[in-house]
């Protein structure tokens, strides 16, 4: 599964804004220059795991959260991430999905 750098930056962001933390106080913190973070937060760039590392500690989020939106605190946390989807998509696509992710649910 590729990685998605416009939804690990959206998370990103999300984090720093909910510690109320300006680009320019998280990028000081990691040693980045403000245009490399916005770059980022915006999936124009890619990022190392090292700062990932960072970001994580800094903003008290797991890696699993920013890179995949799994977190331990959530039962419900792609439900965003599907209904942003869905909303891109077609009515038949959106069909085709929903008939997709049932079969899927009852398979178990």
């Amino acid at each position: 599964m590729a990685l998605d750098y416009n939804v690990i930056g959206t998370r990103i962001k999300q984090a720093r804004l909910a510690k109320n933390l300006t680009q320019e106080d998280l990028a000081e913190k990691i040693d980045v220059s403000v245009a490399f973070l916005s770059r980022v937060e915006r999936g124009n760039s890619k990022i190392n795991l090292k700062r990932l590392d960072q970001i994580c500690n800094l903003l008290d989020v797991s890696e699993g959260y920013l890179l995949n939106g799994a977190s331990s605190e959530q039962n419900n946390y792609l439900e965003k991430e599907f209904a942003d989807l869905l909303k891109k998509c077609s009515p038949e696509k959106q069909k085709m999905i929903y008939n997709v992710a049932k079969t899927i649910a009852e398979s178990d």
